[in-house]
């Protein structure tokens, strides 16, 4: 792997990681280049064994499917997250060539640096692509150019990434999580210099005492479950605008009819007198 790395330059972009077979199991890649990749992962896999991934990521890249070797494993033990190490085999060019062909999209990405980052923190992928393809209509069709989109599937991968340059412009977190919550993450990000003031937007079923408790935390707004195309984009335009960071009502329901991204019907943004609402 170490020649792969030489010859090959690497990326440090996010790219959602799927098995064949295990498809409810979401990892992420650490970086990737025309060789190989990294896939953070707490998956227990074998030097040596094959398996076949799915890559993809909403707004850059379709599914793409591989079948990869494992090379080397990282077991986290040093603080850094654990996962491995993978390359595509020698007997399978038709992959090498996927796999070049995905380098190739994430350089190109890569010299054109989006002029915002926002960060999306979403254990459930299907939800987390939604969101995704919402701010990628926002930057196509609403004049919202130069938007980036990440996602981690948890608090603690997304406070990593946090810490990691480039810098994030905007988060836009889930509240129940595994691992860590999206009320520890708020926490951490308060609590680390570098990030006190940064914008973040909470998506939450929850009720008003965890408003309360994300209120004292500086949570600039909120949105309630299910949430609708709108009342995203309109969230992430506000503070992309450098508008009021105090949480604002959605517009009467009469005014327009929302397009929601989940399942159930309207949406607004949390208020102060909303009820609560029931826990997923």
């Amino acid at each position: 792997m170490d020649g792969e790395r030489r010859a090959h330059p690497r990326f440090p972009l996010i790219l959602a990681v799927q098995y064949l077979g295990a498809e409810n199991v979401l990892d992420y890649t650490e970086n990737l280049s025309a060789g190989g990749l990294f896939i953070r992962t707490e998956r227990s896999f074998e030097e040596g064994e094959r398996v076949t991934l799915v890559l993809s990521f909403p707004q850059l890249l379709e599914p793409v499917e591989l079948q990869i070797e494992v090379v080397r494993r990282r077991d986290g033990a040093d603080g850094s997250p654990a996962g491995v190490a993978v390359r595509v085999p020698d007997d399978r060019p038709e992959d090498r060539a996927r796999l070049a062909d995905v380098a190739r999209r994430v350089a190109g990405v890569r010299h054109a640096d989006p002029s915002f980052r926002i960060l999306l923190v979403e254990d459930n992928a299907l939800v987390a692509t939604m969101y995704a393809a919402a701010l990628r209509r926002l930057s196509e069709t609403e004049h919202v150019p130069g938007l980036g989109i990440e996602v981690a599937s948890d608090g603690a991968a997304a406070f990593d990434r946090l810490l990691r340059a480039p810098p994030v412009d905007v988060v836009v977190t889930d509240v129940f999580m595994p691992i860590v919550s999206g009320i520890t993450l708020v926490e951490r990000i308060r609590a680390e210099p570098t990030l006190a003031h940064l914008p973040v937007v909470v998506i939450t079923a929850g009720g008003e005492q965890e408003r309360e408790r994300l209120s004292g935390l500086g949570v600039s707004l909120f949105l309630r479950k299910p949430v609708s195309y709108q009342d995203l984009s309109g969230a992430v335009r506000s503070l992309l605008d450098g508008r009021t960071a105090r949480p604002q009502a959605a517009p009467p329901r009469e005014e327009a009819r929302r397009e929601a991204l989940t399942a159930d019907a309207e949406v607004g943004t949390d208020r102060s007198d909303a009820k609560p609402a029931s826990r997923r």
